[in-house]
């Protein structure tokens, strides 16, 4: 997995858009190409972006090309999102500890250095 290729690929709201057609099926270039207010080639190019992170796949069949869907790119982010959570989860937690305890600490120092209440004596 190349990370940086996926996370750019993904960075971009036409390319998001054009894997949001492409994740209900398989479509022609010129079919995903149609709603954008762009060139046919600069359609393309954000297409060759896509493929080269692995989430496009294209099939020709004739003069036609097909693109579909490839899921593993962002199952392998999603995985790796994960790992990266759960190690800073972990990191936190261990602060979150270590804080805790040093202000117990300092709690405690603090209490003893309170004088105890004085007792009235009684007339």
């Amino acid at each position: 997995m190349d990370l940086d290729d996926t996370l750019l690929a993904l960075a971009d709201e036409t390319r998001r858009s054009i894997l949001q057609r492409l994740a209900a099926g398989e479509a022609r270039v010129t079919e995903i190409a149609a709603p954008y207010h762009i060139s046919l080639n600069s359609v393309s190019k954000h297409i060759r972006i896509l493929e080269r992170a692995g989430l496009v796949r294209r099939r020709v069949a004739g003069r036609d090309h097909f693109l579909s869907l490839d899921p593993k790119p962002m199952d392998e982010i999603s995985a790796w999102i994960q790992r990266e959570r759960a190690a800073w989860t972990a990191r936190l937690d261990r602060l979150e500890a270590a804080l805790r305890a040093e202000d117990a600490i300092e709690a405690a120092k603090n209490s003893s250095r309170t004088p105890p209440n004085k007792r009235r004596r009684k007339s």
